[in-house]
């Protein structure tokens, strides 16, 4: 009798492509394995008038999935890894992180390039990260918030309601929609967010048969990665209520670390790089959030504190 795993997801596109790949991946590996995709509806995915700052920012778009997985009622999650909170809740453990796809932001525009947009140009995004990074860039722009799947905002974009949108590559690429991309934002300009572009299949941590399923497709060197980024987020008590962005590379046995924090406003921005060695990326990430709290980050999370997002 074939076995039953059962794969929580959000309902929308770019998730059930998500689910569908995790879902393929494993019957291939383990062919005798009977898989089921659960849709459960977030928090995150019923709001969608108000930017995720103001109502609680990441966690959104996982509680009500994760809740599932401790009740037992799905065996594994797939979250896109730049929606998880640097923290898990107890019980629960990251099974595995799957190879990443490009993990860079994405302008779309009509047909002009990030440099060439006009004064005032308005430009969407749903992300506090992304708007300070542009204002710092750029003060001239108009930042409006958006939020919604990606064909909703595609659509509120040839609508004409704005000059472009930001949004991470990743979710373009695997919806088939790169000939939408007008240009990849240099991360000198954009830096990405913690995770993003990176798959995240959670799953209990006592459950030991889906840990062994799920094992074979983790790599270690996007776990490696993403392990120091989500260090750097940990320690600054990162959220979407908080600019946040970090980006590793591996070099041979080296990861490569930078990160920022930045005002709302992108008017203060500390940016910074760090090295170590790949068996010690979490602590690069520690270490690298450390450097930029003496360099001024304290100061602007203590101002987020008292004025909010």
């Amino acid at each position: 009798m074939n076995e039953i795993l059962k794969i929580g997801t959000r309902g929308s596109p770019l998730a059930l492509w998500q689910a569908t790949w995790v879902q393929s991946a494993i019957e291939s590996l383990h062919p005798s394995l009977s898989i089921e995709i659960l849709v459960i509806k977030t928090k995150g995915d019923k709001i969608l008038d108000v930017p995720l700052a103001k109502v609680g920012g990441k966690g959104l778009f996982v509680k009500e999935i994760e809740e599932a997985l401790l009740e037992g009622r799905i065996d594994l999650a797939v979250h896109s890894m730049k929606d998880m909170p640097a923290a898990l809740p107890p019980g629960l453990c990251i099974g595995a992180i799957p190879v990443r796809e490009r993990p860079h932001d994405v302008l779309i525009s009509r047909k002009e390039a990030f440099h060439e947009l006009r004064k005032d140009a308005v430009i969407g995004t749903s992300s506090l990260r992304r708007a300070a990074q542009l204002q710092h860039v750029r003060s001239d722009l108009s930042i409006r918030s958006l939020r919604g799947n990606l064909d909703t905002r595609l659509r509120k974009l040839d609508s004409g309601d704005m000059d472009a949108i930001v949004l991470a590559a990743a979710g373009v690429l695997r919806l088939g929609l790169q000939d939408r991309i007008t240009e990849y934002l240099d991360e000198r300009v954009m830096l990405p967010a913690a995770g993003q572009g990176a798959l995240c299949i959670e799953i209990r941590e006592d459950d030991k048969r889906t840990e062994a399923v799920v094992g074979g497709l983790d790599d270690p060197d996007t776990r490696c990665t993403v392990s120091a980024e989500r260090a750097f987020l940990h320690r600054l008590g990162g959220s979407c209520q908080v600019p946040i962005a970090a980006y590793g590379i591996l070099e041979r046995d080296t990861v490569r670390l930078t990160g920022l924090i930045a005002d709302v406003d992108g008017s203060s921005l500390i940016r910074d790089s760090m090295t170590g060695p790949r068996r010690s990326s979490e602590e690069v990430g520690t270490r690298l959030a450390d450097r930029l709290m003496e360099r001024g980050a304290a100061d602007i999370l203590e101002r987020l504190r008292l004025n909010g997002p």
